[in-house]
């Protein structure tokens, strides 16, 4: 146990260490006041819309989550999964260390419905990876629309036609379960994905931008699948120094890149920060104190 805690100290420190590192990168190539400018000057209405947008894209990414639950015959409402998943997200994002959001849904669920942790991970571990295909889905459209990157067009549409393929076929063959829910829980990453896209896009328009998107969102997309890798808190700083070289790739505003990435960002933690609630009333999600207190611990 005593090597157990000390491992989640260092990997929190680490974690801290490249945030702050990543976010001296990016101090360095942008200037902070300019983006407080960009900020300021910003349309009131379009940041609603985007936070709104990020929402409606985590209750499709819950019903996804849930989905999978079903495949292994875990029934939970909706709104039950809705409120770990926001437990889960204050974890991940504020309580970078120790079990973070996935592993505590594993310990809650197999305490309150005795189902194995085995088949929780599976069912967590299928939910990502439906993501990450909706990301690269996306991202291979978007690649059609960007001759700067001068990929023929046939490329994009023939790795995610033979890597859906694939994917599909090994899930079915040793996977069953999940795989009787492959066209609904992949049509759900598709529209966590696009309305994230929508989120972005909203930003732009809060920023007033009015140039070209598609480098832009690719670049947000791109990020996205860094920030799957937990070397940041919440991703933080590995997004922005995305952007940054990005923005130079592309020859895109880089301040304009990196105040849409912390926008981003800012959005995620305040929908993150209201799992918080659970934590000071976890008989709300069927839980007692103590109970919670083992589940972060574990």
């Amino acid at each position: 146990m005593e090597k157990k805690k000390i491992w989640n100290i260092t990997k929190t420190l680490l974690k801290i260490s490249i945030t702050g590192l990543s976010l001296y990168l990016v101090s360095r190539k942008v200037e902070f006041n300019d983006l407080k400018d960009a900020f300021d000057k910003s349309n009131p209405i379009f940041l609603f819309l985007a936070f709104i947008a990020f929402v409606i894209s985590q209750l499709i990414s819950s019903s996804r989550l849930n989905t999978f639950f079903k495949g292994i015959g875990l029934k939970i409402s909706e709104t039950y999964n809705f409120k770990i998943y926001l437990l889960g997200m204050f974890y991940n994002l504020f309580l970078p260390g120790g079990i973070g959001g996935d592993g505590y849904k594993i310990f809650l669920l197999r305490k309150k419905f005795e189902i194995k942790g085995r088949r929780l991970f599976q069912a967590i571990f299928f939910d990502r990876l439906s993501g990450l295909w909706a990301l690269g889905l996306i991202i291979s459209a978007l690649v059609i629309f960007i001759p700067h990157l001068g990929i023929p067009n046939w490329v994009p549409v023939l790795v995610v036609s033979a890597g859906t393929v694939a994917y599909y076929a090994v899930m079915r063959k040793f996977f069953s379960d999940y795989s009787k829910q492959f066209v609904l829980s992949h049509i759900k990453a598709l529209m966590v994905q696009s309305m994230q896209v929508i989120s972005v896009i909203l930003l732009l328009y809060a920023l007033n931008f009015e140039g070209k998107f598609s480098p832009y969102l690719f670049m947000f997309l791109i990020s996205s699948l860094v920030a799957i890798f937990p070397f940041t808190v919440g991703g933080l700083g590995a997004r922005e120094l995305v952007f940054v070289y990005g923005a130079q790739y592309f020859q895109m505003n880089q301040h304009l890149a990196v105040i849409i990435s912390l926008l981003f960002y800012c959005i995620s933690a305040l929908l993150s920060f209201s799992g918080i609630y659970f934590v000071f009333h976890p008989q709300k999600i069927g839980v007692n104190k103590i109970d919670l207190k083992q589940g972060i611990e574990k």
